[in-house]
């Protein structure tokens, strides 16, 4: 897929930005053919170098981009210069289901394992024993805390768990 196709998907333009943030989403949504320095981003896009130097690797430590090193013969300076690898995106987006997938597993085996209690006045949420140690009390207020139903909160995360194991063609455990 070429990356111009690649960038129209919000799927995926949300996770440039979600790696790069909104300072680095230019330098990620630009990505130029072929080799590019640092410097020339910076000025092509009218970004500090430091703000394009971050995305940049930010890009490397999620393999979509990669640099090599050219060192100056006369100044003795080093150029780096940086190749964009979007082609990676898809797979680091198969990663990101599959951790979500034993994240959402562990929250719902915590969820259903621990009872829980609620502050409404500020909205805190403990679990029994910590409920207990306040005297079902909250230390912030001073409320009565009362006990929480999360049926509802675990029944949304086993759905949403539903949908990625179908997505990525997995069996429940």
């Amino acid at each position: 897929m070429a990356f111009e196709e690649l960038l129209e998907d919000p799927v995926i333009q949300k996770y440039l930005h979600d790696l790069v943030g909104p300072t680095g989403m230019p330098v990620a949504a630009a990505p130029p053919d072929g080799e590019v320095t640092d410097e020339e981003l910076a000025e092509e896009l009218g970004l500090e170098l430091n703000d394009v130097r971050r995305a940049l690797f930010i890009l490397y430590e999620n393999d979509l981009a990669s640099y090599r090193r050219v060192r100056d013969e006369d100044s003795g300076w080093l150029t780096y210069l940086w190749t964009f690898h979007y082609e990676n995106i898809p797979e680091n987006l198969e990663e990101e289901m599959y951790r979500l997938v034993d994240a959402l597993e562990g929250r719902i085996e915590y969820e259903t394992e621990h009872q829980f209690y609620l502050c409404e006045t500020c909205s805190l949420r403990f679990e029994f024993e910590e409920a207990m140690e306040f005297g079902f009390e909250c230390p912030e207020c001073g409320s009565q805390l009362e006990a929480m139903e999360n049926t509802r909160m675990v029944e949304g995360m086993e759905w949403r768990l539903d949908q990625l194991r179908e997505e990525l063609n997995i069996e429940a455990a």
